[in-house]
Formats: structure tokens, sequence, C-alpha cells
């Protein structure tokens, strides 16, 4: 069996006509099967929870929630 991704924006007048195509040449056939997927880009890349904990810090950014360093002890300021 070979499988065959094959990527369409379904915006566009050849996208559609592709589209309609394909459901009209497969049909009901039983060797050939179209599996729409979701778009692959709409996926993230990133852990769910690094992307949370990311927002959450740029939100304490707004609010000017910051942790000031003293640059001449910097190790004992993040202590």
């Amino acid at each position: 069996m070979t499988t065959i991704t094959i990527k369409i924006n379904e915006r566009s007048k050849k996208g559609k006509a592709f589209l309609e195509f394909a459901k009209t040449f497969i049909g009901n056939d039983k060797d050939i099967s179209f599996i729409e997927s979701e778009d692959v880009e709409d996926k993230s890349p990133y852990n769910p929870e690094f992307v949370a904990e990311i927002l959450e810090r740029s939100k304490n950014l707004d609010k000017k929630n910051l942790t000031r360093l003293n640059t001449d002890d910097i190790w004992g300021s993040i202590l």
C-alpha cells in the first residue's frame, strides 16, 4: 500500500476543484481511500506547559512584577 500526502489550499479555486475531483473519483471504492487530516501547521511544536509558563511570565512583565538583580552581587540577589 502506498500513502500520498498532498497539501491543498481549500480556499483557492484549484484547491476546491481538486478536492471535488478526488472525492468524485474515489467515491465508494474499497481499494482507494480519501482521508482528510487536520492541518499540520496548526499544531505547536512546543510543550503546552512551557507555553503556559512563558505566557504567565509575559503577564508579569506587563504588571511590572519583575525581579531586580544587584549587579554587584548577582548570586546573592538570586538566592
